[in-house]
C-alpha cells in the first residue's frame, strides 16, 4: 500500500520512500509469464479502476452518476477483468511499426505493378469483378472497423481496449488499402468505375446478406458481442471465405498478381485478432465464478450471428461463377470455412452450437 503524506508529516517529493521507488520495474501486477513484458508494463493498470488503485473513486462522472468505464457495458462477467493479456502483445509503438510496414509493402506492390503495366493484362471479366465485388467488400471491412472502434471505448481494461482498437485499425487500414488499390489500378484502365463497388454494396442482392450481418454487428450495444461476432463468427464464415477463398486464390488465374499480396496482409491481421479474441473469451468462459453464465451468453451470440453469417455466405455464392477461370469451387471454400469456425468454437468449448445452422 502507498505511503500517505500525513503519515510522514510532509507532502514534499522524496519525503517518503516507497517499495521499488529506485527500481525500473513494476511489481503492482502479476505477469502472465515468469517475467513481466514491456507490453504489460505499458498496458496493465494504465486505465483507472476504482477497485484497484483509484482510491478516490472516479474523478469525473457522467451525468447519470456512472464512471468513465463500467463493467455493465457488457453482459459478460468476470471475477478479474485484469487477467487478460493479448497474445500478440501489441501496443502503440509496435502497432504503428507493423502498420507502417504493411502500408509500405502494399504501396510498393501497386507501384511496381503499374510501372510494368500489369493491370492492362487483367482478364476483361476480372476487371468487372474487382470493380464490383472487391469494391463492395471494402465496405464490409470498414463496417467492422467502425464497429470495433466503438467497442474499444467500453473495454474495462487497457489490455482489452488495446486488442480491440488495434483490431479496428487493421480493418480500417485494409478498407483504405483496397480503396487506394482500386483507384490506382483504375488510372491504368479505360472505362473504370470507382463508384461501382458502392452501388453493388448498396443494391446488389448478392451482398445484402453481408450488409445485414455487418450492420447487425454495428448495431449491437454490447461491446464484447461486437468483438465476439466479428472475429469468432463473421470472419471465418464470411471474411476468410471471400478474401482467401475467392480473391487470393482466383486472382492469379485471371492474370492478376496484384490483388493477392494486397489482401494477404489482412489474413495475417486476422490470425492476430483471432488469437486475442479466443484468449479473452476463453478466460471468461473459464472464469471460476461466472464461467457458465458466459458460456451460455456466447452460445447465444454464436447462434444469432452464425445464422446471419451463413445467410451472407450463401448469398455470395454467385460471385464464384463470374470469373472465366476459377481454380476452386464455392462448395470447397465453404466447407473449409465451416471446419474453421467449428474448430474456433471448439477451442471455446461450444463447438456444437452451430449444428443445424450451417
Amino acid at each position: 500500500m502507498g505511503v500517505l503524506s500525513s503519515s510522514v508529516g510532509s507532502g514534499a517529493a522524496g519525503a517518503a520512500k516507497f517499495s521499488d521507488s529506485d527500481s525500473r520495474k513494476y511489481r503492482y501486477f502479476d505477469p502472465k509469464g515468469k517475467r513481466q513484458s514491456h507490453y504489460e508494463d505499458v498496458t496493465v493498470d494504465v486505465q483507472p479502476d476504482p477497485e484497484r488503485y483509484l482510491i478516490q473513486d472516479w474523478i469525473i462522472n457522467f451525468s447519470d452518476g456512472s464512471g468513465a468505464y463500467e463493467k455493465n457495458a457488457t453482459s459478460a462477467k468476470s471475477s478479474n477483468w485484469h487477467a487478460f493479456r493479448a497474445p500478440d502483445e501489441e501496443w502503440e509503438r509496435t502497432h504503428y511499426q507493423r502498420q507502417s510496414k504493411i502500408v509500405g509493402m502494399v504501396q510498393s506492390v501497386i507501384s511496381n505493378a503499374r510501372a510494368n503495366n500489369v493491370p492492362e493484362g487483367y482478364d476483361g471479366v476480372w476487371r468487372k469483378v474487382l470493380q464490383k465485388h472487391l469494391g463492395a467488400w471494402k465496405h464490409a471491412e470498414f463496417g467492422l472497423g467502425t464497429s470495433l472502434m466503438r467497442a474499444q471505448r467500453f473495454g474495462y481494461t487497457q489490455m482489452i481496449n488495446n486488442a480491440t482498437l488495434t483490431n479496428s485499425s487493421y480493418k480500417l487500414r485494409l478498407s483504405q488499402d483496397i480503396t487506394l488499390f482500386l483507384a490506382e489500378v483504375g488510372m491504368e484502365l479505360d472505362g473504370w468505375n470507382d463508384e461501382l463497388g458502392k452501388e453493388t454494396w448498396m443494391n446488389d442482392p448478392i451482398w445484402q446478406g453481408t450488409r445485414e450481418a455487418i450492420e447487425t454487428i454495428m448495431g449491437a450495444e454490447d461491446y464484447l458481442e461486437q468483438y465476439f461476432a466479428s472475429n469468432i463468427i463473421f470472419e471465418p464464415m464470411v471474411g476468410e471465405l471471400i478474401r482467401s477463398g475467392f480473391f487470393m486464390r482466383i486472382a492469379a488465374a485471371n492474370n492478376d498478381p496484384i490483388t493477392p499480396p494486397v489482401i494477404s496482409a489482412a489474413e495475417a491481421d486476422y490470425e492476430r485478432n483471432l488469437a486475442n479474441t479466443i484468449d479473452l473469451m476463453y478466460t471468461l468462459i473459464n472464469d471460476p465464478q461466472h464461467g457458465n453464465e458466459n458460456r451460455a451468453l456466447f452460445a447465444g451470440w454464436a447462434k444469432k450471428h452464425g445464422t446471419l453469417a451463413n445467410k451472407a455466405a450463401l448469398g455470395l455464392q454467385p460471385i464464384w461463377s463470374e470469373p472465366h477461370t476459377k481454380p476452386i469451387s464455392f462448395d470447397d471454400v465453404r466447407a473449409q470455412s465451416h471446419e474453421r469456425v467449428n474448430h474456433i468454437l471448439g477451442e471455446l468449448g461450444i463447438g456444437d452450437v452451430l449444428n443445424g445452422i450451417i
